[in-house]
This record gives C-alpha cells, sequence and structure tokens, in this order.
C-alpha cells in the first residue's frame, strides 16, 4: 500500500497563508497540494499519510481520510485539501519530495 508524503513548510504558511505544520497537525486538513490524475488513482482512503516540515525538521504520521479538490495549479493540475486522522509526531526522517510538495512511495 502506498504512502502519501505532504510537506507544510513554515516557509508556505508566511508567502501563501497555508496552514503550517501544528495547525495541520491540530485540524487533520492540508491545503492545496497538486496531485496528478496518476498519483491521485494510487490514493485511497486508509493508507498513510507522512505530514513533513523540513524547514524545523518535523514529521507526524496518520491515514488518509479523503482529498477534497480546492482549486487548480497554473499549469492545469487539480489541487486537493488532504484529511487525515490520527497524526501523531514521529521521530524526524527526511523524504524525497518532487517540486509539488508531495511524494508518493
Amino acid at each position: 500500500m502506498p504512502t502519501l508524503v505532504i510537506h507544510a513548510p513554515k516557509s508556505k504558511v508566511q508567502s501563501e497563508n497555508k496552514r503550517s505544520f501544528e495547525r495541520t497537525l491540530e485540524t487533520g486538513i492540508g491545503d492545496g497540494y497538486a496531485v496528478t490524475r496518476n498519483e491521485l488513482a494510487l490514493l485511497t482512503p486508509g493508507l498513510n499519510v507522512v505530514l513533513l516540515d523540513k524547514d524545523t525538521r518535523r514529521r507526524a504520521e496518520g491515514e488518509l481520510v479523503k482529498l477534497e479538490p480546492n482549486g487548480w495549479t497554473r499549469s492545469g493540475i487539480q489541487r486537493y485539501d488532504v484529511y487525515t486522522s490520527n497524526l501523531k509526531v514521529v521521530p524526524y526522517r527526511p523524504e524525497r519530495l518532487n517540486r509539488r510538495g508531495i511524494a508518493i512511495r
């Protein structure tokens, strides 16, 4: 089963008014991640989710509840809010991310 990794860096909170790592951890909702159709086909409720903040070296893990459409990128990729449950802070371990701030591994 794949794992979805999403990045909630402190720099995006200040520049793009996105939810912070703390706020995402608290609410279980990550803002507007661009996900391609091929990636979307791999993402089903119940799979593992990793929430990262590489700026402050923090990590939390939980489960995917759902993806809810939230606009489009300039290049035509659908953005989704990522709804999670049971996010728990765990020791930091880095992950490779694509330029859209996600990874599926």
